[in-house]
């Protein structure tokens, strides 16, 4: 199997970065918040929103190396058990649980900048130590469960630190992007990291596993490599404009003109309503959020053991799939931006999730013949990228849209511990399962992870999104614009915000 980048690809892309920056500086000239529109100017945030998303081209790079498929291989060749690739997954999501303590102290300092830079300096320098002891690892008489025991201790100190820092670079993110283009600038951004994932992640999987030292070895290597990628990416992110968080706590909440259900549904000043649960629809989401978490998790983790352990398939192979997976995460996520500044995030959460529910269910029955390796895989990944880039897109920008702008670090440091634990939890009993149940006991996660994730949808039903519109006019949108496409018959299209 082969991935082409093409020229024309690349060009695409350049046009698409063309156009958000363009659209960016366009929305300056609009109101923003009071401390962004007071005290930076336009070309300073323009900047920074480069920097941003160059600073996530690194560290997309630095997480396809210290986590994922590749960190995964390297544990079932350490021989873990599922219950450890279970603990792999959740605790990164365990760690989330701190991201309120984390708000509380990034909200009291004077510096969005030197607090992610000093958090997220410490996080990614404590891998060093690990990938010294890998290359170093066949030298000795280091058993397997020692290496893997300090490789999770080392997993945990790492994303404890990076978990105190979430919620304050998501909060300077919410004041440097301007609310109307948050779709359209997010599912840029992100575009650009599936496309630094699907030209890595091939290239990093083929050269751990012919590494002349074994991949262990290479592995090793890798995470040498990785760690300069973090760094790098810290650097990009000093260039961005600091935002001082004392300066948003006194600022007034700004002005928006939601449509009349969406007015009566958020009635009530926010700047008073600071209690979350004077928020139901924020508790909406939060119940959304935690289903869905504990859902994705239960077998998410396990589908890249599911290849390289239940059916023995080479690392390469599987870092191939994954790299297709973040190719159709690129294409799709500009699409899902701008649909989204459209139509609204609940709409796309609500009828996407549908199909990303049911994608489990067509992983029974793969094995490792011809059709699965050269045809169903590559399609589920291509499937569960497309689909799945729009999850991540939506709930990002739903969550920026119903959490007060005053508090926005502590709703989000809120949401992420929900997640967190949910999700967390979800890993651990998948694994759990799957060690319990014998031999099919992660194709029966399949089943139950996607039954979980359509009860998820649910609470989304009573969730009201301002300026969203109404998954009736949604659907009979799709229906006209079905009808154009088979029969000619032209789509009547509906303003943002139509109720």
């Amino acid at each position: 199997m082969t991935n082409y980048l093409t020229e024309e690809t690349i060009f695409s892309l350049g046009e698409v970065i063309s156009e958000s920056i363009a659209a960016v500086e366009t929305s300056l000239s609009q109101p923003l918040a009071a401390e962004v529109a007071a005290k930076v100017p336009k070309a300073a945030i323009r900047s920074s929103l480069r920097a941003s998303t160059w600073d996530g081209v690194f560290a997309t790079l630095f997480s396809n190396i210290t986590g994922g498929v590749l960190l995964s291989n390297f544990l079932v060749e350490l021989d873990a058990s599922t219950v450890q690739i279970g603990m792999l997954a959740s605790i990164p999501m365990v760690a989330n649980l701190l991201q309120p303590l984390g708000a509380y102290w990034a909200d009291r300092t004077s510096s969005r900048r030197w607090y992610g830079l000093c958090v997220y300096g410490i996080s990614r320098l404590l891998w060093l130590p690990l990938a010294i002891a890998i290359l170093v690892f066949n030298a000795n008489s280091t058993s397997n469960q020692t290496m893997i025991i300090a490789t999770l201790a080392a997993l945990l100190a790492t994303h404890v630190l990076g978990a105190l820092g979430s919620a304050s670079w998501l909060a300077w993110l919410a004041v440097l992007v301007p609310r109307q283009l948050r779709g359209r600038y997010f599912g840029f951004r992100n575009s650009a990291f599936s496309l630094t994932s699907l030209v890595a992640m091939p290239l990093l999987g083929l050269a751990v596993s012919h590494f002349p030292g074994g991949s262990i070895q290479g592995f090793g290597v890798f995470m040498l490599v990785g760690i300069v990628a973090g760094l790098i990416s810290l650097a990009c992110q000093s260039r961005m404009t600091d935002v001082n968080p004392q300066a948003r706590l006194t600022a007034p909440e700004p002005k928006s003109k939601p449509t009349a259900d969406a007015t009566a549904a958020f009635s009530g000043s926010e700047a008073v309503h600071t209690s979350m649960f004077k928020h139901p629809h924020f508790l909406m989401f939060l119940l959304y959020f935690g289903v869905w978490a504990f859902g994705v998790n239960l077998c998410n983790p396990f589908f890249n053991l599911y290849l390289l352990d239940n059916l023995s398939i080479d690392v390469s192979w599987v870092t191939l799939y994954n790299g297709l997976g973040a190719g159709a995460t690129l294409l799709m996520l500009v699409l899902w931006g701008k649909l989204a500044d459209r139509i609204g995030n609940r709409p796309i959460l609500l009828l996407d999730g549908v199909l990303v529910a049911i994608i489990p269910l067509l992983w029974l029955g793969t094995s490792t013949n011809a059709v699965s390796l050269w045809f169903w895989f590559p399609l589920l990944h291509l499937l569960g990228g497309g689909a799945g880039a729009a999850i991540d897109l939506c709930i990002n920008n739903l969550q920026l849209a119903i959490a007060p702008v005053r508090h926005h670090t502590t709703y989000f440091a809120i949401t992420a511990a929900i997640g967190g634990v949910c999700g967390a939890m979800g890993a651990m009993v998948g694994g759990w399962l799957a060690q319990s149940a014998g031999s099919n006991g992660i194709t029966e996660l399949f089943v139950v992870s996607s039954g979980l994730r359509l009860v998820a949808l649910l609470p989304l039903f009573w969730l009201q999104e301002p300026q969203s519109h109404p998954l009736g006019h949604v659907w009979q949108q799709l229906k006209q614009q079905a009808d154009y496409w088979f029969l000619g018959i032209k789509p009547i299209e509906l303003p943002i915000g139509c109720k």
